[in-house]
């Protein structure tokens, strides 16, 4: 039997611009891996991708909340990409359940959304 979590989440770029404030820098290693984080400083222009990922968590929380699992936060969620460009997500925790991740992330000039659908085999 199979269960189907869905999550979606939209953030302003913007948010993700002030990469030289102290608190900014604070927030982003509470709530990025250090591999994401390489990731986003190795573009020309990181707050797209540091917005995109964190809409990404955000969408990955909301589709584990829909299954009931809320034991899962923002460090624990790895989005990385494979080597097509596309990303996936590692659940970097002792939660050890089978779950089929499926995320899918978009960005503009201004905003940055995140779709994700979760399996889970029950």
């Amino acid at each position: 039997m199979q269960h189907i979590g869905i999550g979606t989440d939209i953030v302003e770029i913007s948010r993700f611009e002030n990469i030289n404030d102290r608190a900014f820098a604070a927030f982003l290693t509470k709530n990025f891996t250090k591999n994401e984080l390489n990731y986003c400083w190795s573009k020309s222009a990181p707050a797209p991708h540091l917005a995109v990922r964190f809409a990404g968590k955000e969408a990955v929380i909301k589709a584990l909340y829909s299954l009931d699992i809320t034991n899962i936060f923002y460090p624990a969620i790895e989005i990385l990409n494979n080597d097509n460009g596309m990303p996936y997500v590692i659940i970097n925790t002792y939660y050890k359940e089978k779950l089929d991740i499926n995320l899918s992330l978009s960005f503009c000039s201004n905003l940055a959304v995140a779709f994700c659908v979760i399996i889970q085999e029950i």
